[in-house]
């Protein structure tokens, strides 16, 4: 996975801003009931890992959706901000949030088996049912 140095974006109406320096070019799409009831369709988006630092953070609202990850918006527009892995603060954020696009590459696909029929895309792309995303992000057994 290579990563852009710096990636900067914000929301919609520009009072919460993010950057981080851990944006891989790889982008995803996520095709779950949540994701999709959330945005209305899938959530296209970028892994950040857990070096993310957003400003006015008073904006953003946190929803968590489940007991393993949250999500968070912008209060005052409403554009989704991120997808968080609670465990490990790993997060996943819609690549539309950041200025430049360059060099991104759209390679992966997760919960395959939830998309519905009425969409798809043309590219060749890795796809993981539910149960192969679950194996691959489950914290491990104590």
């Amino acid at each position: 996975m290579s990563n852009v140095s710096v990636a900067k974006g914000s929301c919609l109406c520009g009072v919460v801003s993010v950057s981080t320096t851990n944006m891989s070019n790889h982008v995803g799409a996520c095709h779950c009931n949540m994701c999709r009831q959330w945005g209305g369709g899938p959530l296209l988006a970028i892994e950040c890992g857990s070096d993310v630092t957003f400003s006015g953070e008073e904006n953003i609202g946190v929803y968590q959706s489940s007991e393993w990850a949250e999500r968070g918006f912008c209060k005052r527009c409403g554009t989704h901000l991120f997808y968080k892995l609670r465990q490990n603060n790993q997060f996943f954020m819609p690549v539309g949030l950041f200025n430049n696009g360059e060099g991104l590459i759209f390679d992966h696909q997760f919960f395959i088996d939830e998309k519905p029929e009425y969409y798809c895309f043309a590219n060749a792309t890795n796809n993981l049912t539910g149960a192969e995303v679950f194996a691959q992000f489950a914290p491990p057994s104590e």
